[in-house]
C-alpha cells in the first residue's frame, strides 16, 4: 500500500517531536568492548528507562586511534559529550580547553568520591572528570620460598628496604631473585616515594635522595636478588606472573587479580601463597594507581552538557561503580560506600578474596602519578629510564648516569 504525500507528511510531523525531544548523549570508552557490552547494555536500559528524554550512544575506540579520532571529533565540531579519560590524556585536554571544569556540578556529591581521586583528576586545581575507577598493587609472596630462606611469610614487609632484604636473603638461601620491579616505570617510582623529577622547569632527579634509591636496587641486583626478564619494561605484569607461577620469583608487586591466574595455572604454588599490602614509600602512597574518570567536552548545548554531568554521575555512583568493578574482577571504585560493601570487605578463606580486600584497603591511599604535560615526553622517559637501565646493571655509575639524564632533559626542556 503506497500512502499519500500529505499522509505521509502528517505521519512524520507527528513523529518528528518524539524524536525532537530526545537529547542525545554519545559517550566515548577505550578498549572495552566486547568485554563490557553486558554492563553497558544493561547500564543504558536502566538509565533511559529513568530519562525516557535521553538517548545513551556508546562508542568504543580502541587506544591507539583514540586521540585521532578524538581530535578529529573537536575540530570538526562534534565531540563526545562524555569521555573516558586516563590522567595522562585528561591533562593533554584539559590544557588545551576541551574540557568543561565540574567543580560546580560536583558540589554536594564531593564527599561521596575518595579525595585521592579527585586530586588524580584534577588540573591547574580544577576537577575535570568525575572519579571512576582505579587500580592497585598488592604483594603475593611465595610462603615455600620464604621458610627456606628462614624468613616468615606472615611478617609484613613494610618498606622497600625490607622487601628488598627479603628478596637478597631469598636468592643467598635458595637461588630464586625474590622481585621483580617495574623499572620501566621508574618515574612513578621516584614520585610515589617523594623524589620529585622537575623544579621550577627543571629536571632534578640526581640529588642525593635519587642517587640513594638507584644504589638500592643496583646492590639488590648485582647480588642476584632481581629478576632479569623485563625488569626495565613498561609493563612487565605478564613476566611477573610467568616467573612466579613457575617457582622462579619469590614476590610479585602487581595487580590483585594476579592471585588468580597462580589459582588456576600454578595450584601448587597458590597454596603456598600469601598475600600483604604492597610496601608504601615515605609518602604513604601505594603503587599501582591507574585512575580513569568520565569527562565532559566543552562547548555543548546546555542540555546535553546537563544531561552529560548527570550520566556521568550514574556511571560514577556508588551501585555503578560496585557493579562495573565486580565484572572487571579487576578493578576499585573511587566511592567510600562502594568500598564499603561486603564483596570488598568480607575476605572470606579464599587468597583471591584477601588479595581484593587487601587492595580495597590501600585504595585510599592510590595516587596515579604522571609527567603529563611535559613536552617531548617520551623522549625524556626513554633517556631517563635507558640512565637507569645502565646505573642498576653496574655499566655506569649511578651518579653519573642520572646526571647525564638530568643533562638530557634540561637541553630538551629548553
Amino acid at each position: 500500500m503506497r500512502l499519500s504525500p500529505l499522509l505521509l507528511a502528517g505521519l512524520l510531523a507527528l513523529a518528528g517531536p518524539a524524536r525532537a525531544d530526545k537529547i542525545v548523549v554519545e559517550y566515548w570508552t577505550d578498549s572495552l568492548k566486547p568485554q563490557f557490552d553486558a554492563y553497558f547494555a544493561a547500564a543504558k536500559k536502566q538509565y533511559e528507562a529513568q530519562n525516557p528524554n535521553v538517548e545513551l550512544r556508546w562508542v568504543d575506540v580502541f587506544n591507539e586511534g583514540f586521540e585521532t579520532k578524538l581530535n578529529a571529533a573537536i575540530a570538526a565540531g562534534r565531540p563526545p559529550a562524555l569521555i573516558n579519560h586516563d590522567v595522562p590524556r585528561l591533562y593533554k585536554y584539559a590544557q588545551k580547553g576541551a574540557l568543561l571544569p565540574l567543580d560546580s556540578a560536583l558540589a554536594a556529591d564531593k564527599a561521596a568520591y575518595l579525595p585521592n581521586a579527585l586530586a588524580d583528576l584534577s588540573v591547574g586545581g580544577k576537577l575535570y572528570a568525575y572519579p571512576w575507577y582505579n587500580n592497585v598493587n598488592v604483594l603475593v609472596l611465595n610462603g615455600e620460598l620464604f621458610r627456606k630462606a628462614g624468613l616468615d611469610p606472615a611478617r609484613k614487609l613494610a618498606s622497600l628496604e625490607q622487601q628488598l632484604a627479603a628478596a637478597k636473603a631469598i636468592r643467598v638461601k635458595t637461588g630464586v631473585p625474590g622481585l621483580l620491579p617495574q623499572l620501566g616505570q621508574i618515574d612513578g617510582i621516584m614520585l610515589g616515594r617523594g623524589l620529585p623529577l622537575l623544579q621550577n622547569g627543571k629536571a632534578v632527579f640526581n640529588s642525593p635522595a635519587h642517587v640513594a634509591l638507584l644504589r638500592q636496587y643496583a646492590d639488590a641486583y648485582k647480588a642476584g636478588a632481581l629478576a632479569k626478564e623485563n625488569l626495565f619494561a613498561d609493563d612487565n605484569y605478564q613476566a611477573s606472573v610467568k616467573l612466579y607461577n613457575s617457582g622462579r620469583l619469590a614476590m610479585m608487586e602487581t595487580a590483585p587479580t594476579a592471585v588468580r591466574r597462580t589459582q588456576t595455572d600454578a595450584r601448587a604454588i597458590f597454596e603456598v601463597s600469601r598475600v600483604q599490602p604492597a610496601p608504601l614509600g615515605p609518602t604513604g602512597v601505594t603503587q599501582g594507581g591507574y585512575q580513569f574518570g568520565w569527562a565532559v567536552s566543552k562547548g555543548l548545548p546546555a542540555a546535553t552538557q546537563a544531561e552529560a554531568i548527570k550520566f556521568a554521575r550514574f556511571l560514577t555512583s556508588d551501585a555503578q561503580q560496585l557493579a562495573f568493578s565486580k565484572v572487571t574482577g579487576a578493578t576499585f571504585p573511587s566511592t567510600r560506600a562502594a568500598l564499603r560493601d561486603p564483596y570488598f570487605t568480607q575476605a572470606g578463606g579464599s587468597l583471591v578474596d584477601v588479595a581484593r580486600a587487601q587492595g580495597a584497603k590501600a585504595a585510599p591511599d592510590i595516587r596515579t602519578f604522571s609527567l603529563s604535560g611535559v613536552p617531548r615526553l617520551a623522549d625524556l622517559k626513554k633517556k631517563l629510564v635507558d640512565s637507569v637501565e645502565a646505573a642498576v646493571t653496574g655499566r655506569k655509575d649511578v651518579q653519573l648516569a642520572l646526571d647525564e639524564a638530568v643533562a638530557f632533559w634540561n637541553r630538551q626542556l629548553k
